[in-house]
């Protein structure tokens, strides 16, 4: 099979789908991953496909890549957000202060950490709604205007919290070789005072987030010291993220034997 016969193959699957990993693609096209990464390259710089974090995305996957709504992403991929945040409450240790941010994954995570002798400080609307009639953890909330959509308080002019948290749980959008990425302009600003008070920063991101691309940067890459995401990891993507400098923890998912 010629390079251009392999390209036209590639652009011809992106048709039927967003996103395509260098594993799948070398599986389909029995050639080694530096001729399928040269492949994506070249696909990138002609402008037929978009290369991402472990793989290609078709350039309308790319373009239509928005944020959906907290009570809409809450009902995504359940399994795996809740195995994630199991694993992240095992970093936690009592007495602990720790800020957890927006996002469904980490709504799973403080759910559980409600009943911990610790303390939680948060700027997700959702979060503390909940955590105000349930459980034991010291709570504190960050001030500013609720913005519904991401379901988040924030006050450009509110100074950082005023205490050090041994970690900052974040969620994501997408994840790639530049950090944590967000399609809502206000996430990273929201995000910037915590990165500000934290001692490690802890990425709670399912595997369907590493193929995703969004607009705006909130975390860079050699900030994360930890991404925690599910068994449906690409091995193309942890390698990429360790060569980075990024502890990469895997949780198995619900019914998942390993």
């Amino acid at each position: 099979m010629t390079e251009t016969e392999r390209q036209r193959q590639i652009i011809t699957m992106l048709e039927t789908r967003p996103f395509a990993t260098v594993r799948e693609l070398i599986d389909m096209l029995s050639v080694s991953p530096a001729t399928i990464r040269r492949d994506i390259e070249k696909l990138h710089e002609a402008g037929e496909a978009r290369k991402v974090f472990g793989g290609v995305a078709s350039l309308t996957a790319a373009a239509r890549t928005h944020a959906l709504p907290f009570a809409q992403s809450s009902d995504l991929a359940v399994d795996a957000k809740r195995a994630i945040a199991a694993m992240a409450e095992g970093l936690c240790r009592d007495g602990d202060m720790v800020m957890v941010a927006g996002g469904s994954t980490c709504h799973q995570l403080g759910l559980r950490l409600a009943a911990r002798s610790i303390g939680l400080y948060t700027n997700s609307m959702p979060l503390a709604a909940a955590l105000g009639t349930q459980g034991i953890c010291q709570l504190s909330v960050a001030g500013g205007a609720l913005h519904r959509e991401p379901g988040i308080l924030y006050d450009p002019k509110a100074p950082p919290p005023d205490f050090f948290a041994s970690r900052l749980f974040l969620g994501a959008q997408g994840v790639g070789p530049e950090g944590v990425m967000e399609s809502h302009p206000l996430l990273p600003k929201a995000t910037a005072p915590m990165l500000e008070r934290a001692d490690d920063v802890i990425v709670l991101a399912d595997s369907r987030k590493l193929a995703v691309r969004a607009r705006f940067l909130s975390c860079p890459i050699d900030r994360i010291s930890t991404l925690i995401t599910d068994d449906g990891v690409q091995d193309d993507d942890v390698r990429i993220l360790e060569d980075a400098g990024v502890a990469v923890l895997v949780a198995p998912r619900a019914g998942d034997k390993t």
